[in-house]
């Protein structure tokens, strides 16, 4: 196949190729490739629950009410695609009388279980928490203290990769991506046609997506509690930083 690959009816007429299905020249039946468009959308749906392989993350906000929850999926509070967990979270008291808006960050409860030992789940002051419990069609998001008016309510999520809804919807994604998806979605195939794995596509499968991995990788700063940090370095934390490291308040 001449010139760029722009759509997925494209990529997946290469893939059929790659992965010895159709020989140079052939073109795919209509249920060959619907059948491997399928497989193309679910790659895509495994994709979005891996950080490393998601190229950006955003920042949505929603203003408090005094709910002990709110929603977030498609059509709740948080109207943006459900994620599987926040990667990070904030609370922004929002400004008065011409002040500049203040942001606290939270931390992130990760398990039901730790949410469960809290004995009150009402307390409502400012928050210095929150859950997520990631229910299905709709996550509930759950801040503790329960935050009152006034306060902006930001959560940090993974750019949702869109699945293509058709055929001929155009590939928007990075142009590292490309090589990932014909290379992923080469192995995926053969199995359909009983192919056993080839080692050459499952090394290049896995260098596309190293490739991706290291575009993508954000480490955030360590940050340790400052009694940690002083016990260790037999220092006043209000002296400033050791090896660069932020005191944690």
């Amino acid at each position: 196949m001449a010139g760029t690959i722009t759509t997925p009816v494209e990529l997946i007429h290469l893939c059929l190729k790659t992965a010895g299905v159709v020989g140079v020249g052939q073109e795919p039946d209509f249920e060959d490739t619907n059948d491997v468009f399928v497989i193309l959308n679910s790659l895509i749906g495994q994709w979005n629950r891996e950080r490393f392989l998601v190229y950006h993350l955003i920042d949505t906000a929603v203003e408090s009410t005094g709910a002990q929850f709110y929603t977030i999926g498609a059509g709740g509070d948080f109207n943006v695609p459900r994620p599987d967990r926040l990667n990070a979270a904030y609370m922004r008291l929002l400004p008065v009388q011409g002040s500049q808006p203040f942001d606290f960050p939270l931390s992130l409860i990760e398990s039901r279980e730790d949410y469960s030992s809290i004995s009150l789940k009402k307390l409502s002051t400012f928050p210095n928490s929150v859950f997520y419990d990631s229910d299905w069609p709709l996550g509930k998001i759950y801040f503790w203290p329960v935050p009152g008016a006034n306060l902006e309510m930001h959560v940090v999520i993974k750019e949702h990769l869109v699945q293509f809804p058709t055929l001929t919807t155009p590939i928007t994604l990075p142009p590292e991506y490309l090589d990932a998806l014909i290379w992923n979605l080469t192995v995926r195939i053969r199995p359909l046609y009983q192919l056993p794995p080839d080692p050459t596509t499952v090394a290049l499968a896995r260098n596309a997506l190293a490739v991706i991995r290291m575009a993508n990788t954000q480490i955030s700063q360590l940050r340790m509690p400052a009694s940690v940090l002083n016990s260790r370095a037999g220092v006043d934390p209000t002296l400033g930083n050791l090896n660069g490291l932020p005191w944690a308040y």
